[in-house]
């Protein structure tokens, strides 16, 4: 009988014309493909089973996060890869003839049989897409996976969002140093001052709300959907003694009430809140600040036809994204009657972060298997890896919108250069 490897190259040629994109070591221990391509381990005939059931990026995905499928070496690298190999592959388009051969081959391998078990940790949401309950359960099972895993993969400030690394050669330098800096930069930009309303959207564990509370004196509303947040951040604000500052709350965008805010901030929020509800998302920011007062987004974007995260992405992390191009975003902005300022790319950024909890989550795998499980942990792996790439490669970004509310006689009191931002200063 022919290896598993040698009748696997076999199958896969009547759907992927040309070499193999990876090299493939089958259960037996046999190999195929291009000795310089990415090592890719089937552990069993159930990966290929689990793409047979669920084809495309998803199967590929629960293949993964099982174990039924390795990979060799950094993911990240390897991912890269085998797609930039794969988009040089002609279309294949088989022939029935191919089809029956294939099919025969399949049973043969053992990969045909009744559907594998899915893995644990698909999101299951209910009720119509963003709606206050539908939202918060999507919340929940992005953010409450417990507070001590995300203390594990980021920094002391908890900032869960893109950093700003002003010094990234700089080998003293690091992910805390950025996330400092970010936080900064957002309040600079926002112009706070002790005794300034500030309004956090989204307030995730608190980092830009202590931030502005600690280091600007500024009087800070936080708001979050995740229960295990909000008590975090109460907490948090009390151990850092600024509690006397900070209102933080449990509810949806659309129940914020109250207006006067001299500053408005939602960080990496705008991705939850859905495309048909950003215009009224937009209208709640607009009318929560005063006139002249500022408000600053951090968003994702992807183009206009790639708008969520992707169906791993969707399934396993983060349900009901959605994300639009940049432009598109400051149209909504300017729709609701704001003025946009300033929009800054920190796409770059985002890769160097995300590859700083890459590297947290693999010095820590052992913690983080105890914690959450080997299956959610490579879950993480594999998100990470992902996400890492998709900014490396510009198939996502990430910008700071700044825009004030003007008033009706078209004053801004913004300054006159954005100088102010970017100097080397101790905060206000």
């Amino acid at each position: 009988m022919k290896p598993a490897a040698d009748r696997l190259a076999q199958l896969l040629g009547h759907f992927l014309p040309g070499p193999l994109p990876v090299r493939v070591r089958a259960w037996d221990g046999s190999r195929t493909g291009p000795a310089d391509a990415p090592l890719v381990t089937l552990r069993s005939p159930q990966a290929l089973r689990r793409l047979l059931w669920q084809p495309g990026e998803l199967g590929l995905a629960e293949a993964y996060v099982t174990g039924d499928l390795d990979v060799e070496g950094d993911l990240a690298d390897a991912l890269s890869q085998a797609g930039r190999t794969a988009r040089h592959l002609p279309a294949a388009r088989p022939r029935p003839a191919d089809m029956a051969a294939a099919t025969v081959l399949a049973v043969r391998l053992g990969v045909v049989g009744p559907p594998p078990k899915r893995p644990d940790g698909r999101a299951r949401l209910a009720g119509s897409p963003h709606s206050a309950s539908r939202d918060r359960a999507a919340i929940s099972h992005h953010y409450d996976l417990s507070n001590e895993f995300y203390a594990l993969l980021l920094d002391e400030s908890m900032a869960y969002s893109c950093a700003y690394w002003t010094r990234p050669d700089d080998p003293a330098y690091t992910l805390a140093d950025a996330q400092r800096d970010k936080l900064e930069l957002v309040c600079r930009k926002l112009g706070l001052r002790a005794g300034d309303r500030l309004l956090d959207v989204g307030c995730g564990w608190g980092s830009l709300t202590v931030h502005a509370a600690r280091e600007h004196r500024a009087r800070v509303t936080a708001v979050t959907l995740s229960r295990a947040q909000r008590d975090f951040v109460a907490e948090r604000a009390a151990r850092e003694g600024v509690a006397d500052l900070v209102d933080v709350t449990l509810r949806h965008w659309r129940h914020i009430d109250g207006g006067g805010y001299d500053a408005a901030a939602a960080i990496e929020m705008g991705e939850h809140v859905g495309d048909a509800e950003y215009p009224a998302f937009t209208a709640k920011l607009h009318d929560a600040l005063r006139p002249e007062g500022r408000l600053l987004i951090q968003q994702m974007s992807r183009g206009a036809h790639a708008p969520g995260g992707g169906a791993f992405i969707e399934t396993y992390i983060a349900p009901d994204m959605h994300m639009r191009p940049v432009g598109r975003t400051v149209d909504l902005l300017e729709g609701a009657g704001l003025e946009v300022r300033s929009t800054e790319s920190l796409r770059e950024h985002y890769t160097t972060t995300i590859d700083a909890w890459r590297t947290t989550l693999e010095h820590r795998w052992c913690e983080v298997e105890d914690l959450v499980g080997e299956t959610t942990g490579r879950v993480w792996r594999l998100y990470l890896a992902g996400a890492s790439l998709a900014f490396a490669e510009r198939r996502m970004g990430v910008d700071q919108i700044l825009a004030v509310r003007p008033t009706r006689e078209g004053s801004s009191a913004m300054p006159a250069t954005p100088a102010p931002w970017y100097a080397a200063q101790s905060p206000a």
